[in-house]
């Protein structure tokens, strides 16, 4: 069976970690800035980790939601998933590490857990990541 391609986001980098982001339909539009972690100046930008940690999580809650819905779980309440993204410096450079800590109100433990369960193994994100780096999946 051949996985159909259902759609393909398009972006241009210019300038690296302290250039600009824009995607062809000009919908995003980003100045990025090097954190003083690295060296930058830090101040008004964004990063490539913000991105991703923006991108993951609101593909992971989608998935979240999706799960809720498979399952006729009812979401009384919006969850939210704060996502963090860090960058590990190893001996053969530098790596990607993620902890992703989701809050679904309303819902029992255990059916929530079960809905994060399902959403890590829907989320394209996860899919992309697993095996590739660490991530940490925390239920408040």
């Amino acid at each position: 069976m051949t996985d159909k391609l259902v759609y393909t986001a398009h972006v241009t980098a210019t300038g690296g970690r302290d250039g600009k982001i824009r995607s062809d339909d000009g919908n995003l539009e980003v100045k990025l800035t090097i954190p003083p972690e690295f060296g930058g100046p830090g101040g008004a930008g964004t990063n490539p980790e913000q991105l991703f940690a923006a991108g993951y999580s609101a593909c992971f809650l989608s998935a979240t939601k999706l799960s809720a819905r498979l399952g006729k779980v009812s979401l009384p309440e919006d969850p939210t998933i704060d996502a963090s993204v860090g960058v590990l410096a190893g001996e053969d450079g530098y790596r990607l590490t993620a902890e992703l800590r989701i809050s679904i109100p309303g819902v029992e433990r255990e059916v929530a857990e079960r809905l994060v369960a399902d959403a890590h193994r829907r989320c394209p994100f996860s899919k992309a990541t697993r095996g590739n780096m660490d991530v940490v999946l925390t239920v408040l």
